[in-house]
């Protein structure tokens, strides 16, 4: 239904993209696809999976001032905080969600992309509209970290905004008489994210009772800031000099990497050794224990145990093989030698 985010989260790509103002589709547009696919697709159930675009409620989101926008150099209107110059009035959209659930055939539209929920909670209209009508039983949402220290580098909010939230999405649940649920994503490496700062997050997941099936690590990728402080080890958020600029670090050793997403899956048996030394090496041995207080348990199941490791790989044989460095297109012969091109030098190899 839109194009383009002024999150600007550093990791991601999509504000260099698809820019930073947000290129809204008309109210009609939307309708018309949604009867197209209604009245087209075979076996439709009349349920629409996802209302959205790259973020799921900056529909209409606009600068209040044209000539504030042209000369504004922030890259993000939402970090530190919310700009007192952003219209932040989620009517659009409330207009369009009940408008596509009114249409005949139409059973569910659901909201499954990105939720700005530090947006979201400056319209508690919008957040119960949301929770009431266009949740499926979960709703996933994108805090990304816990601790401040990479929270900052990744340009997100903090946890109180996640809490504010949260509040809101239980309270309209109950008021609808509806068990939902919010999926918190994480991200495992990222730059300026300390084995410290991964701790703490899996203590809050376990505090929270949250056990995470598929978590993702960080990934340099081109276009996003993230990146340039991977490779380089600087922040380029902050003023950087020839011989100076606040350093960050980043897991690429693949064993502290490994680590950092053990952290996030702190339950997984297969995680338990790496964490137990991990632990002890910190002076964290109090959280090793089978009591509800402890991160990881003192027993291990037999035969777990063994995903920890660095630079090992399963189904691959390491044997010495011959190197060619050269590439004719041809097969080595048993030798390792390839066959010479040419028919006259290939009957002699053949037939010496």
């Amino acid at each position: 239904i839109m194009r383009g985010c002024f999150g600007g989260c550093s990791f991601c790509s999509i504000t260099e993209h698809e820019g930073r103002i947000i290129q809204s589709r008309s109210e009609d547009s939307i309708i018309r696809e949604i009867e197209d696919i209604r009245d087209r697709t075979p076996g439709f159930t009349g349920v629409v999976s996802d209302l959205g675009g790259p973020t799921a409620n900056m529909y209409r989101l606009a600068c209040k001032s044209k000539e504030i926008e042209q000369s504004c150099r922030r890259l993000s209107c939402v970090y530190p905080g919310i700009c007192k110059n952003l219209n932040t009035d989620h009517s659009p959209l409330i207009k369009l969600y009940r408008r596509a659930r009114a249409l005949p055939g139409i059973k569910k539209v659901l909201i499954a992309s990105g939720l700005r929920y530090d947006l979201a909670v400056k319209d508690t209209a919008y957040v119960k509209e949301l929770v009431t009508h266009h949740v499926g039983g979960y709703l996933k949402i994108a805090p990304e970290h816990t601790e401040q220290g990479p929270l900052s580098k990744m340009m997100k909010p903090g946890m109180g905004a996640y809490d504010d939230f949260k509040r809101l999405f239980d309270k309209y649940s109950r008021e609808a008489g509806k068990e939902q649920y919010l999926i918190p994503y994480f991200i495992a490496a990222h730059p300026g994210t300390t084995d410290a700062d991964m701790l703490n997050l899996a203590l809050w997941l376990k505090q929270n009772g949250f056990r995470a099936d598929q978590v993702q690590a960080f990934l340099p990728g081109p276009m996003a800031l993230a990146t340039a402080m991977y490779h380089s080890g600087r922040n380029p958020l902050k003023s950087i000099r020839r011989s100076s600029g606040e350093a960050v670090a980043s897991a690429k050793g693949l064993r502290q990497r490994r680590l950092h997403k053990a952290f996030l899956r702190y339950h997984d048996p297969a995680n338990w050794p790496l964490l137990r030394e991990t632990l002890k090496n910190m002076g964290r041995a109090d959280l090793i224990g089978n009591g509800k207080r402890h991160l990881i348990p003192t027993y291990q199941p037999a035969g777990t145990g063994s995903g920890g490791g660095e630079g090992k790989r399963y189904g691959r044989k390491h044997k010495g093989q011959v190197l060619l460095t050269q590439h004719t297109g041809l097969p080595p012969d048993a030798t390792g030698r390839r066959l010479k091109r040419g028919k006259a030098a290939l009957n002699k190899q053949r037939n010496p």
